[in-house]
């Protein structure tokens, strides 16, 4: 029997596809010097937002997808966004985001709204017993995934998140320290938040 084409979109196009984007980003980062402008703050921001794609990408990876998996995986999304705009905020007083790098922004949010979509799409009885509706009663228990994704798969997806995601930014926040003497903030974003605060 083929697999669901949402699952294979899912698994061979969105994932691969959103940590190559991520390491574009990093790379505009690293093209408008952001260890000297925006320093290490705007670099945990980007970890932050690193870590709450990749909580519902273990969760999706590794967990029975039910109607609270999929209430946990809506409620990253909205963090994430949340997230999202304060750190182009943050970005924009201090450091040159290129047209180019907001090209690349637009992907680093579609691609998250895409994988839920189809994660929905996917589990659609659950998604609707999320909200009382269809024939399923919601599921709201931990469980692993009961049809096992393939070891390679796995390693790789989290092989490539390790590669593609975190350590760019983890280099990208060591760089901003090191260029300020440890702080996380350097000069230039600080006379702009100095600034915005007069204006």
């Amino acid at each position: 029997m083929p697999q669901d084409p949402t699952a294979l979109i899912l698994a061979y196009f969105v994932v691969p596809f959103w940590l190559s984007v991520g390491l574009l980003d990093w790379a505009c980062h690293r093209e408008t010097s952001i260890e000297t402008t925006t320093g290490a703050k705007e670099s945990l921001i980007h970890l932050l937002l690193f870590f709450e794609l990749g909580a519902p990408l273990l969760a999706a990876l590794f967990l029975d997808i039910n109607a609270l998996i999929i209430a946990f995986i809506i409620a990253m999304f909205i963090v994430h966004e949340a997230t999202t705009i304060w750190d182009v905020s943050y970005a924009e007083s201090a450091r040159l985001v290129t047209p180019f790098e907001q090209h690349v922004h637009s992907f680093l949010e579609v691609l998250p709204l895409t994988a839920l979509l189809l994660v929905v799409a996917h589990h659609w009885t659950q998604f609707l017993a999320l909200f009382g509706a269809g024939d399923e009663i919601a599921r709201f228990d931990l469980a692993w995934k009961g049809e096992q994704i393939s070891a390679g798969y796995v390693a790789a997806v989290l092989g490539g998140a390790v590669l593609f995601g975190l350590l760019p930014y983890l280099e990208e926040l060591r760089r901003g320290l090191r260029a300020n003497g440890g702080a996380l903030i350097p000069a230039p974003a600080r006379l702009a938040q100095a600034h915005n605060r007069r204006g």
